[in-house]
Parts: structure tokens; sequence; C-alpha cells
């Protein structure tokens, strides 16, 4: 399922679903050519602290994508080149992140794909005081993100699925990109994109 997902891309999937779970527009691949899928494994974090992403890389599986709400402080460099090479050292599956990271010349370059909402140079705290919040659902944008909910991304964007829905929403992909693939064709044929959506003739647009 994670293949054909990160086969389809985040933006067949967001209209497979029914138009939901599209994350904030801002946030985007390090690199264009990233791509990312599998489930979530959730963390929040304080503004501008870091510390639970450094643990929550040893609490995720091989596989998994980490998802990270830093309760609005947008404006931190909450990543960078030590913490990547420890993602790819852990098997991860990628990371999406509503702040900053840095060091994305490296990032960049690497095997791991990273989703920030911005480049920061601005650096973080550990706060050790700070209770765990990993594995609970959390909101990015208006999108409530729970663990295990199929997380894609590319350089459209980011969806999240709910687990629950994965199977039927992968069908519908499916069946959206065989349907887009025939109206290229009559498209190709000589066809207008009038003629195949019903839109009428140009007199009566």
């Amino acid at each position: 399922m994670i293949d054909r997902a990160r086969a389809l891309g985040a933006a067949t999937l967001h209209e497979a679903a029914g138009r939901i779970g599209a994350l904030p527009s801002a946030i985007k691949p390090v690199d264009p050519a990233m791509r990312l899928a599998g489930p979530a494994f959730t963390v929040v974090v304080p503004q501008l602290d870091n510390l639970w992403i450094h643990r929550a890389l040893y609490r995720a599986s091989p596989g998994d994508v980490l998802v990270v709400s830093t309760s609005g402080g947008i404006e931190g460099g909450y990543w960078g080149d030590i913490l990547n090479e420890a993602a790819i050292a852990r098997g991860l599956a990628g990371l999406v992140i509503d702040g900053g990271v840095r060091d994305s010349a490296g990032l960049a370059a690497m095997a791991f794909p990273v989703f920030s909402n911005g480049i920061c140079i601005q650096g973080t705290i550990k706060g050790f005081d700070v209770p765990s919040c990993v594995q609970q659902p959390l909101t990015i944008g208006a999108v409530e993100i729970a663990p295990g909910d199929l997380v894609v991304g590319d350089r459209d964007g980011v969806v999240a699925i709910p687990a629950a829905d994965v199977t039927k929403v992968l069908e519908g992909g499916e069946a959206r990109e065989a349907d887009e693939q025939r109206k290229i064709e009559q498209i190709r044929a000589g066809v207008s994109t009038l003629e195949l959506y019903g839109f009428g003739d140009d007199a009566d647009a």
C-alpha cells in the first residue's frame, strides 16, 4: 500500500479522499524530487524546543514518517544534518514538520525526504522537563493527524489519510488516475476539455 500511495501522489490521494487531509501549502520538500509515504509517528514539541524530536527518532519504527507539530513556533530550525543522519540510520521514511529546518544544502543532497514550512537558521533549546507528547493526535493547519495515518508527500504538498480509509482511497486514486489517462488520450486525439467535461462550447462560455 505504501508503494501504491507513493506512486499516486499527494494531489490524487487528496481528491480521492474527498478533498480532505491537505496540509498547509507552505509545507514543501527541501528538494522538489523528494517523495515520502508511510504511517505517521506523531510528535508535538513546544515552540523552539526539539528535544522530543531526538527522542522520537528512537521510538519510531523503520518506515515511519515523523510528523511534528511545533505548537505554532514556525520560525525555528528544528532539524538539520545530524538529525537527518540519525533518521537514515534508523530507517525512517521521512519528516513532515510545521516549522523550519536548516543545513538545507546537505539535506537536499541526502536520501531522506524532508518536508518543512521553510528554511530557518534560528536555533532551538532542549527542555528536559517537557513531558512526552508522542503518538497522540495532533493538528497541522486544519488537519488532524492520528498515529498510523498514511502520510504522503511530493513536490505538490502533503496529504494525511485516516488509517481506516486507506484501502478505499487507494482504490479511488487508482481509478482516478486511469480516468485521467483516458482523458489525456482523448485530448491528444483532438477532443476539447469543454467536451470532455460537458461544459458546453465556446459560444456558451
